[in-house]
């Protein structure tokens, strides 16, 4: 019946697309015939419009999978490499930050442990917004940084990596059995900036799957015992992610196509020194604007990854959206 009820929908769209289309034209040809460029320049500009909708509706299609419309957590783990690998991971944490604020997304702190000198070494948020874990999963791997280090006296080129992870926030409508026996439950001060983000407090709670090795923290809350029943939402949703990913593995052709995570693969270049590139390696998508991508402007990178899972390779329509 869902089915259904999604396939009229979709054909009502279809339809309103091409009525908008056949008016779009009459309304040139109306124009022409009458010489009134600003009937003509008006249609064009509302077809440019019904392009860049279309082109969205197309992505919006390609977010069709089972837990795509959840909410997401989003982690960034700084790689080897001390300060600048630190400094990176925060960098990357304000570029999500930011991409999830311009979509009108909620973004809420969970957890946050600082570098020594500067940076984090780790982080954990939450974001919330529609079909979030579905756009964000394109993010999931490494992301390579190469700049003029600004902590190095003799400004020398350095190379850091950082680590995205990302797993959605499941609800009650997936059941996720877990023995208490097989995890380990630990508790510590908060370890983070404190003020907007986390507190200091003994409220700390890290939770470890014993049988997968997984860990999760949480520290955003005031007391141990919302700290705990969040870190355990943040343990369903990570294993279901695991999961995900296991069917995903399974039902892939195509061995590039997979989501494996691991220092070894990298999937996307941000070089600012001595030119400035950002470079998907997945998809060959490519900018010279490295302050908007830091910024936020992630779209054309999670669109084009979504395209290529879907169809092999990026429609040009993509190009077009803002």
């Amino acid at each position: 019946m869902q089915e259904r009820t999604a396939l009229e929908g979709q054909l009502t769209g279809i339809g309103k697309i091409e009525r908008e289309l056949e008016d779009q034209i009459g309304m040139i040809e109306l124009g022409e015939s009458e010489n009134d460029d600003g009937v003509v320049l008006e249609a064009e500009n509302a077809l440019n419009a019904l392009k860049k909708d279309v082109a969205r509706q197309e992505l919006e299609a390609l977010l069709s999978g089972e837990a795509d419309k959840f909410n997401s957590y989003l982690e960034v783990h700084a790689g080897a490499g001390g300060t600048e690998s630190q400094d990176w991971a925060s960098m990357l944490l304000r570029m999500y930050t930011r991409w999830a604020e311009k979509r009108g997304f909620k973004v809420e702190y969970l957890e946050e442990t600082q570098g020594e000198e500067a940076g984090i070494k780790s982080a954990t948020v939450q974001i919330s917004g529609h079909n979030a874990y579905g756009w964000l999963k394109t993010e999931a791997g490494v992301h390579r940084l190469v700049r003029i280090s600004p902590y190095d006296s003799n400004a020398r080129r350095h190379t850091s990596f950082s680590s995205v992870a990302i797993f959605p926030v499941v609800d009650n409508s997936i059941k996720i059995d877990i023995a208490e026996s097989d995890v380990r439950v630990d508790t510590m001060r908060s370890g983070g900036a404190g003020g907007q983000h986390v507190n200091k407090t003994e409220s700390a709670v890290r939770l470890t799957h014993i049988p997968t090795g997984v860990a999760v923290v949480c520290q955003a809350g005031r007391s141990q015992h919302k700290n705990k029943a969040q870190a355990w939402d943040m343990l369903r949703a990570r294993l279901y992610e695991i999961e995900l990913k296991k069917r995903e593995e399974k039902a892939a052709a195509d061995q590039a196509a997979k989501t494996d995570i691991g220092w070894g693969h990298q999937i996307r270049s941000y070089v600012l020194q001595p030119y400035q590139m950002v470079k998907d390696l997945r998809t060959g998508v490519q900018t010279s604007d490295t302050s908007g991508v830091l910024d936020g402007d992630l779209d054309d990178f999670m669109a084009a990854t979504l395209a290529q899972k879907a169809f092999g390779t990026t429609p040009g329509a993509i190009e077009d959206v803002d």
